[in-house]
């Protein structure tokens, strides 16, 4: 089976336009995310090696680092979003006639909604960590492509919170409580300081544009 990742992007598209309820939402906040970290890695690979950046190629170099690992990470993230939906789907499609088939489905169903909250949840951890480097990447990185460090800070802004959108919603369904709500603490953390973090960071990346 062919990985969504190794689609060309206009079947992607086409498939994220289509009356098919998979690639989604979460798929598309995986990509953005991922398209924010391969921003971030390009400002670095343009800075290191340029004498006039030499003082902070160190730094540089540890954000490309980072950056790439958390492409990785985000580009998996694009298939296991479709495997999440697809497993809240056949959980809810168990039959239901008898008491005893209506228990396994409800613990399949709560089962999968677990799993499609932590997914989302992942990406959202992923995005935040794409806006603090792409923060660095703004601060320090060639003055002749620092405007692509400002996009990917702020596709690591929307991916965060588009797969925050995905949190909540299958949070609220889950009837372990305590689970639902440690998970939403944690996005809530990832959230908080997030929007403030995007703007200082198009702050600096406008200034020095302007």
């Amino acid at each position: 089976m062919t990985q969504i990742k190794d689609t060309p992007i206009e079947k992607f598209l086409d498939a994220l336009a289509s009356q098919s309820a998979t690639p989604g939402g979460g798929s598309a906040a995986a990509i953005i995310g991922a398209m924010g970290a391969a921003l971030v890695s390009m400002v670095c690979n343009l800075t290191i090696g340029k004498k006039k950046y030499a003082e902070v190629e160190g730094d540089m170099k540890e954000v490309l680092r980072k950056a790439e690992a958390v492409r990785l990470r985000l580009t998996g993230m694009i298939q296991d979003d479709v495997k999440a939906f697809d497993t809240v789907m056949s959980a809810y499609g168990m039959p239901k006639e008898t008491d005893a088939e209506k228990a396994a489905r409800e613990k399949a169903i709560q089962a999968a909604l677990k799993q499609a909250t932590d997914v989302p949840l992942a990406c959202a951890r992923a995005a935040r960590e794409v806006i603090d480097l792409a923060a660095i990447a703004s601060e320090k990185g060639n003055l002749n492509v620092i405007s692509d460090a400002g996009v990917g800070v702020l596709a690591g802004y929307a991916a965060l919170r588009s797969a925050a959108l995905n949190v909540f919603t299958n949070a609220r369904m889950i009837t372990d409580k305590t689970f639902a709500e440690a998970k939403l603490k944690e996005l809530n953390e990832l959230l908080a300081g997030a929007e403030g973090a995007t703007e200082r960071a198009y702050g600096v990346v406008k200034n020095k544009v302007s």
